[in-house]
């Protein structure tokens, strides 16, 4: 199976780059169709705020330690989600990065998934999910939501850049495109849950779907016409 999910992403690796660079019109567009007037936003806000006001606080730098085994749990995620044997995982005391190992030959969703996918957040968004009944009006989860949000968003600032090996693994041209539309999305879709789970997602979808296409219609007009 993980033989198969390699080839099937290696095919799919270039037609994805180019549908996170051609969706940008319609991923930045579509972030006006958010309704940002609402107490579950504030909280959101909140949370973020709060995790800034506590680092300068605390004069805190970036907990690397964290981030390091963040970002190899999530090279974990994305190898066990395509059927890989997951050997070993390190990380250098220094905290100078780390390394996983799996068995396989690997794809690029594997390479490039701690640059966009929200591993925590992830996993504290099926909690709250299994938890709804109970947590149903709670802003306080809301402003957790904003809180590990904005830690995602540092994470993201500090990984991304252009002395990255995996970077140089898949491809500069190919985290060009497909890594700014990939980001956009995962932080729209994050949004959309805290506006109003995982059905406000599902909304969401379907309007980028539809402005999407409305947008990559325009573009293959433009070389058809």
């Amino acid at each position: 199976m993980a033989r198969f999910l390699d080839f099937i992403f290696g095919i799919l690796k270039w037609p994805v780059a180019l549908l996170m660079l051609v969706s940008l019109p319609s991923l930045i567009e579509i972030l006006g169709h958010f309704q940002f007037n609402n107490p579950r936003f504030f909280a959101f806000l909140m949370g973020a705020v709060a995790y800034i006001v506590l680092k300068v606080m605390a004069a805190a730098r970036t907990n690397m330690s964290m981030l390091i085994l963040a970002h190899e749990l999530t090279h974990i995620f994305f190898a066990l989600l395509t059927f890989h044997k997951v050997v070993h995982i390190h990380l250098n005391m220094d905290e100078s990065g780390g390394a996983m190992g799996f068995k396989g030959k690997g794809n690029w969703l594997i390479v490039v998934g701690p640059y966009f996918f929200p591993l925590f957040l992830f996993f504290l968004m099926l909690g709250i999910t299994y938890w709804h009944k109970s947590l149903d009006g709670n802003l306080w989860v809301n402003g957790f939501l904003g809180y590990f949000f904005m830690y995602h968003l540092e994470s993201m600032a500090i990984q991304i850049h252009s002395e990255q090996p995996d970077f140089k693994e898949v491809g500069f041209p190919f985290c060009w495109m497909f890594l700014p539309g990939a980001n956009i999305f995962i932080c729209s879709v994050i949004l959309a849950f805290n506006t109003g789970g995982w059905a406000y997602v599902q909304r969401y979808l379907l309007v980028f779907c539809k402005l999407n296409l409305h947008y990559i219609e325009q573009v293959l007009g433009y070389f058809t016409s």
